[in-house]
């Protein structure tokens, strides 16, 4: 008899696991970015590894392993792989404005990613039985990769990938690399003059200035001979700009005033430990919840790693594609379609067939049809890029990820 109180419990635990789970990742990526940057790490390897590089899914994987559901490990990989192109780069289409087009690094992405999902589909046909081997072989790819890729964007082949989850954090940081210009620039120049931003007061330069400074202060005392105007010196509220001009008149610059709003390297560190620990718990959770739900329902907990617990991890990339289509901007669409996906096929998979059972992989894992759709869907990817996405390919692909979800439950393939 189910537990439904058990199972409820669960639920909410998954639910709630699914919030940490992506303030972890953020907190992980955001200041893992930063304590590369001050330890002088190139920027295009951090670009690599945080713009579209799924380290929860990482996670969800190892804390899978460790609790000795490999299954639901390798469901979790084919079924994010599949909802990050039907059901997240999907949206990104139906809600773009226009038609979209793709740049040329758009489609060396699609590219590699289709290379990679063909490797992963012979493998895990044909080849499962080279196991630990074959996932080092993975691993190995990955590595390859972000090598290759790096090495393009040196030259200029590709552009890097852009951060999809950084939009939020770069207004706060730019204002505040605003300030520290700022504050390091005490000067401001108008023609030929600079006005501190500090103050009201007026810093002459030049020679030429000086010649016109002597001139105005002649205008000045002329002035003050002349009865009929008095209004510069008897009433300073009447012309305040003049009072204010040639009785406060300074021929060096303000001192430089330093910046002390950056956080330091120690606090950065502080957080990226603070994110890796709640990406820790978060993945226990929802990988001990998955179990425990397919357990009670006496489901195959690779079915709910391939539909429910895929669909939810990648929800925030769904709001992404949504978002970045609304803005046109169709290189954060690929980012995180094609370098997620990278990322899930090469190393995600790797490690869990380095360190997984590979004996109940055998027996309980995917089946060849969701594999195949695996594959079918980096083909269509690759296709869109290369022709340009329109909405109703958007809504095609929806409604395939809808299919392919209710198929799965209605349709018993473990059986």
């Amino acid at each position: 008899m189910i537990d439904y109180d058990n199972v409820y419990f669960n639920i909410a635990s998954f639910i709630g696991g699914l919030f940490v789970l992506e303030f972890g990742a953020d907190k992980f990526v955001d200041h893992t970015a930063k304590v590369a940057e001050r330890l002088r790490i190139p920027l295009t390897l951090i670009a690599l590894l945080t713009a579209g590089a799924e380290w929860e899914e990482l996670v969800v994987v190892i804390a899978a392993i460790a609790q000795h559901e490999s299954p639901l490990a390798m469901g979790n990989i084919v079924g994010s792989t599949i909802s990050n192109i039907l059901g997240a780069f999907s949206l990104g289409l139906i809600f773009s404005p226009t038609n979209t087009t793709f740049d040329s690094s758009a489609k060396i992405y699609t590219g590699v990613l289709l290379g990679l999902t063909t490797l992963l589909t012979l493998f895990i046909l044909f080849f499962q039985n080279l196991g630990r081997f074959g996932g080092a072989v993975l691993i190995l790819t990955f590595i390859i990769y972000i090598i290759s890729i790096a090495w393009a964007i040196y030259k200029g082949i590709v552009a890097p990938p852009v951060d999809s989850d950084s939009d939020s954090d770069s207004a706060s940081d730019s204002s505040d690399s605003d300030d520290e210009d700022e504050s390091s620039i005490p000067l401001q120049r108008k023609g030929n003059r600079s006005i501190s931003p500090q103050s009201s007061t007026t810093t002459l330069f030049g020679n030429d200035n000086e010649h016109d400074l002597e001139a105005a202060l002649k205008r000045k005392s002329r002035s003050r001979s002349n009865p009929p105007i008095p209004l510069p010196q008897k009433d300073p509220e009447a012309c305040p700009l003049a009072e204010e001009m040639f009785d406060q008149v300074h021929l060096h610059a303000a001192p430089k005033v330093q910046n002390s709003g950056k956080h330091s390297t120690l606090y950065h560190l502080a957080n990226l430990t603070f994110g890796f620990l709640a990406l820790s718990l978060s993945g226990y959770i929802l990988s001990h919840s998955i179990s425990t739900i397919s357990a009670s329902f006496n489901l195959s907990s690779s079915l709910l790693g391939v539909t429910l617990l895929s669909f939810a991890t990648t929800l925030p990339e769904k709001l992404v594609s949504i978002f970045s289509s609304q803005r046109g901007e169709s290189g954060i669409m690929i980012a995180n379609t094609a370098g997620s996906n990278i990322f899930l096929v090469t190393l995600c998979a790797g490690v869990l067939f380095c360190s997984g059972d590979l004996a109940s992989l055998k027996l309980e894992g995917v089946t060849a049809f969701e594999v195949s759709v695996m594959w079918l869907s980096s083909v269509v990817l690759f296709g869109i890029v290369i022709s340009g996405g329109r909405r109703w390919m958007g809504w095609a692909l929806l409604g395939a990820y809808v299919a392919f979800i209710g198929g799965e439950f209605v349709l018993d393939r473990r059986s």
